[in-house]
């Protein structure tokens, strides 16, 4: 297997438990509450870091301390999506709630890719790009016009 294959198998596994957390979030935030999912998400992953860090970090964890503020600042957007994610789930489904962030991520990095956005290499807006973008909003469209009794077919 190629380190390009083996790169998409592995991305494709972290969808699949990004979309399993989901799930999991969600359920258990109706139980003890949204804030208290996500707190309890971040904690329990700060302390499994914590240990993985200790054994095998590279040392440098103080070097923070020296990053530009913008890059910091992304934390929040880990936070913003968790909670999101957290909350889309029990207003309408994993799938139609992964698929809608999945598209989000898709045109946001296009707009990066395309303008170089963070210091990243550009890659310009193709009409395959737009193909699939096209592709992605259609199937979104199908996933929200299911005729069920849920609360994502009444969108």
């Amino acid at each position: 297997m190629g380190i390009g294959l083996l790169i998409v198998v592995i991305t494709l596994v972290g969808g699949a438990v990004l979309s399993a957390q989901s799930s999991i979030n969600g359920t258990i935030s109706r139980s003890i509450g949204l804030l208290e999912t996500v707190f309890f998400t971040f904690a329990s992953g700060a302390l499994v870091l914590a240990v993985l860090i200790n054994f095998f970090g590279s040392g440098h964890l103080l070097d923070l301390l020296h990053a530009p503020k913008l890059q910091l600042s992304a934390v929040f957007l880990g936070f913003g999506y968790l909670f999101l994610s957290t909350f889309s789930v029990n207003m309408i489904g994993v799938t139609p709630a992964n698929l809608t962030a999945i598209v989000g991520q898709i045109v946001a990095g296009f707009v990066i890719d395309a303008i170089g956005l963070f210091g990243t290499e550009v890659i310009h807006f193709s009409w395959q790009r737009g193909v699939s973008l096209v592709l992605m909003l259609a199937a979104l469209l199908l996933i929200f016009s299911e005729k069920q009794d849920n609360p994502a077919a009444q969108l």
